[in-house]
C-alpha cells in the first residue's frame, strides 16, 4: 500500500482544498454543502475499487485499464486510455510536487514565492530516487504513507473530539466571510447553484486518481497479484474515503475558508477587507493549526509529514509512467528505447521524460495547483469510463458463453458492479467537460488527442519497417557475395591512427585496396606523396584534387565513382577516429570523420569502419569513463591496454 497506492492516499492533502475553492467562487456557504460533497466523493471511492478490484481479478498481468480497453473494445479505444494514463501520470507528478511546495511555504512562509523552484527541486528529488530503484528506498518511502494516515486520523479524532465537548476549534480563516467573484469572471459557474456544487464534486473526485496507479503495478506485487493488489485497493479505498469525509466535516464545523484570491474574496467581520500581505494554507494546514492551537508543534508534524507523503506518492508516477510507456513500446505505440531497461532495472527513459514533462508543466502554470487540477481530472475519468466499459464487455463475452451456473450468476454480479461504476464515472466525466472544459480542461483533452495521434503514427511506422525488412521465403540475397571487396583508407596526415588503419584494411584481405588523400593544400599534399614514398607504404596513395579545398566532397565523388564502374562491389571505407578522455576534445577532433560517416551512410554497399585510437587522456580518465558508460563491465576492461 505504501508504495503504489500512496497516491490515493495523498490526495486527501489537497481534494478539500479543491471541494472548498469550488463553493468559494459563488460564495457558497460551504459550512453545509461541503460534508455532503465530502460524503459522495466517499461513496464513489468505495465503488470505484470495488470495481477496480473485478478489474485486477480479472487481468492481474497488470495495465490497468490499457490492458482492459485493448482487449475487450480493441486497439483504438486502448490508445485513448492509454494517452489518458501518461498525461494523469505526468499530472499526478506536477499536482503532488505543486501542492508539496505549497505544506513547504506553510511551514516555513519565507519561502512561498519560491514555489515553482521548491516545486522544481522536488521533481528532481523524485527522478534521482526513480533511477536508483533500490528496493530499500521503497521500504523508507513507506514510512511517510503510514505517518500521514496517523496525522490525519488523529487530526479528526482530536478536532472531533473538541466539537463534541464544546471546544470548537477556531481556524485563521473561521471568521472571515466569503464574497462571489465577478459574475463575468465565472461565465456559466455563476449560473446556477446546482452547477456550483457539481463543479465542485468533480473536484473532489480528484481523490480517486490513484486507483489507476495500483491497476498499472499490478506486476510489482507479490503472488497471487491480483488478489494482492485488490486488497491493497480495499484498504486504500477505505482510508481514503474516512480521510476525506472526516476531513470535509471539520473544515465544515470549524468554518475554514479556501478561495483562488484570498485578498478579493475574503472579507473579515462588518465587512473589513483582510490584510493585503495575507496568504492561506491548505486546508490540513489550517485544520491542524486550528485543532492543535495549544501545541504548534504538531502543525509541523502534520505539514512536514504531508510534504513527505506527495513525495512518495509523486514517486508512483515514475512506477506508473515507465511501466506503462515500457508496455507501449513493446506493442510498438511508442520509441523503443522506452521498453529497455537501464543499469538499475530501471526504465530510465520514461523516468526521465515523465520528470521533463511535468516540469515544464510546473514553470508554465506558476506552481498553480487549481490550474493543474483542471488538466487532471479529464485523463483519469476518461480512462475510467472506458476501463469500466470494456470490463462490461469482459463479463458478457464470458457469460454467453456459459450456462447457468454459481459461477455465471457471479459474473453477472459483477457486470452490474462495473455497470454502476460505467454510470458513475460517465457522470463525473460529465461534470468535469462541462464545468472545466473553459477552465483548463481542454488543454488535457488536445494533449490526449495529440498523443493519440501520435502513438498511432509510431505505430503505422514500425509496421511499415517491419515489413519492408521481412525477408521472403526465397530471399536470397544472405548467399549472395559481392563481386569483389574495395577497401579505401582515408589519409589526412601519416600517424599512428592512420598506419592502424591502414594494417586493418590489409588484414582484411579486400580485392582492391587503396588510399587517398585530398589535396586542399598543394604543397602539403606533395609533401605527404614524398613522405609515404621514403616510408614504402605497401598501398599506393591517391591525391583527390578539391579546388574549393574541401574535404569530404572529394571523397565522397571517389566513392561514388567506385560504385559507378563496379556496383556489384562492396567498398569498406576506414576512418580513423581518436577515443578521448574529456568532452571539450571532442570539439577539436574527430569533426571530419563524423561528417564523412553521417554522409556515406546514404551511399549504396559501402560500410564504413571506424578504427579507434585512444589518446592519452582516455588512458587516465579510463576507469571513470568506464563506469560513466554504464553498458560495460569496467572490471572486464580493466587489464586490457
Amino acid at each position: 500500500m505504501p508504495v503504489f497506492a500512496s497516491d490515493m492516499i495523498s490526495s486527501v492533502a489537497y481534494a478539500p482544498d479543491e471541494i472548498l475553492l469550488a463553493l468559494s467562487l459563488s460564495g457558497l456557504v460551504a459550512l453545509t454543502v461541503s460534508p455532503w460533497i465530502g460524503l459522495a466523493v466517499g461513496i464513489v471511492i468505495l465503488v470505484i475499487v470495488a470495481c477496480y478490484r473485478l478489474n485486477l481479478q480479472a487481468y492481474p498481468s497488470g495495465g490497468g485499464d490499457y490492458a482492459v480497453a485493448r482487449t475487450n473494445l480493441g486497439t483504438r479505444a486502448g490508445l485513448v486510455v492509454a494517452a489518458s494514463l501518461l498525461v494523469d501520470f505526468v499530472l499526478t507528478l506536477a499536482v503532488s510536487m505543486t501542492v508539496f511546495a505549497g505544506y513547504i511555504g506553510a511551514m516555513i512562509p519565507e519561502v512561498k514565492p519560491y514555489k515553482v523552484a521548491i516545486a522544481v527541486a522536488g521533481i528532481l528529488v523524485v527522478t534521482l530516487a526513480g533511477l536508483r530503484g533500490s528496493a530499500s528506498i521503497r521500504r523508507m518511502l513507506a514510512v511517510p504513507t503510514y505517518l500521514f494516515v496517523l496525522a490525519v486520523l488523529t487530526t479528526v479524532a482530536v478536532g472531533t473530539y473538541r466539537v463534541a465537548t464544546g471546544d470548537t476549534p477556531v481556524a485563521a480563516t473561521s471568521g472571515y466571510a466569503v464574497l462571489p467573484v465577478d459574475e463575468e469572471d465565472t461565465a456559466l459557474m455563476g449560473l446556477t447553484a446546482v452547477f456550483i456544487v457539481l463543479r465542485a464534486f468533480s473536484s473532489g473526485s480528484v481523490a480517486l486518481a490513484g486507483v489507476q496507479t495500483v491497476a498499472t503495478a499490478v506486476p510489482g506485487f507479490r503472488s497471487p497479484r491480483g488478489r494482492n493488489a485488490g486488497i491493497t485497493l480495499l484498504i486504500t479505498g477505505a482510508l481514503s474515503a474516512c480521510m476525506l469525509i472526516g476531513l470535509t466535516w471539520l473544515s465544515a464545523r470549524i468554518g475554514i475558508k479556501y478561495v483562488a484570491a484570498p485578498t478579493e474574496q475574503l472579507v473579515a467581520e462588518a465587512g473589513r477587507p483582510i490584510a493585503a500581505d495575507f496568504e492561506q494554507d491548505p486546508v490540513l494546514g489550517q485544520l491542524a493549526q486550528a485543532v492543535f492551537s495549544g501545541f504548534p508543534f504538531m502543525f509541523y508534524v502534520v505539514a512536514g509529514v504531508a510534504a513527505l507523503v506527495l513525495l512518495v506518492a509523486a514517486n508512483t508516477s515514475t512506477e506508473g509512467f515507465p511501466g506503462l510507456s515500457s508496455r507501449l513500446a513493446r506493442d510498438g505505440f511508442l520509441p523503443r528505447q522506452l521498453a529497455t531497461r537501464g543499469d538499475r532495472l530501471t526504465f530510465s527513459n520514461g523516468i526521465l521524460l515523465l520528470a521533463g514533462a511535468a516540469t515544464v508543466l510546473v514553470i508554465v502554470f506558476g506552481a498553480s495547483v487549481p490550474d493543474l487540477i483542471e488538466l487532471y481530472l479529464v485523463g483519469v475519468f476518461t480512462a475510467f469510463v472506458l476501463g469500466q466499459l470494456g470490463m462490461i464487455r469482459h463479463w458478457t463475452v464470458r457469460i454467453r458463453r456459459m450456462v447457468s451456473s454459481p459461477v455465471r450468476r457471479r459474473m453477472q454480479l459483477n457486470r452490474v458492479v462495473n455497470g454502476i461504476g460505467l454510470v458513475l464515472t460517465a457522470g463525473v466525466l460529465t461534470v468535469v467537460l462541462v464545468t472545466k472544459f473553459t477552465g483548463g480542461a481542454w488543454i488535457a483533452i488536445a494533449a490526449i488527442a495529440v498523443l493519440y495521434v501520435l502513438m498511432g503514427l509510431i505505430h503505422r511506422h514500425y509496421r511499415r519497417v517491419d515489413s519492408e525488412l521481412a525477408p521472403d521465403e526465397d530471399d536470397v540475397s544472405a548467399r549472395t557475395l559481392p563481386s569483389n571487396t574495395r577497401a579505401v583508407v582515408v589519409v589526412t596526415d601519416i600517424h599512428k591512427p592512420m598506419l592502424r588503419a591502414l594494417a586493418y584494411a590489409r588484414t582484411s584481405r579486400p580485392t582492391f585496396l587503396d588510399a587517398i588523400t585530398v589535396a586542399v593544400d598543394e604543397e602539403a599534399a606533395e609533401a605527404l606523396q614524398d613522405r609515404w614514398d621514403r616510408m614504402d607504404l605497401p598501398v599506393p596513395l591517391t591525391i583527390l584534387d578539391s579546388p574549393y579545398r574541401e574535404l569530404v566532397r572529394p571523397v565522397m565523388n571517389h566513392v561514388a565513382e567506385l560504385r559507378r564502374r563496379s556496383p556489384r562491389d562492396l567498398i569498406i571505407v576506414y576512418l580513423p577516429q581518436y577515443i578521448v578522455g574529456r568532452w571539450w576534445e571532442n570539439v577539436l577532433h574527430n569533426q571530419t570523420s563524423l561528417r564523412l560517416k553521417s554522409r556515406l551512410l546514404f551511399v549504396p554497399n559501402v560500410v564504413v569502419a571506424t578504427v579507434p585510437w585512444r589518446l592519452r587522456s582516455f588512458t587516465r580518465a579510463r576507469e571513470q569513463l568506464l563506469r560513466r558508460a554504464g553498458d560495460v563491465d569496467a572490471e572486464s576492461f580493466r587489464e586490457l591496454h
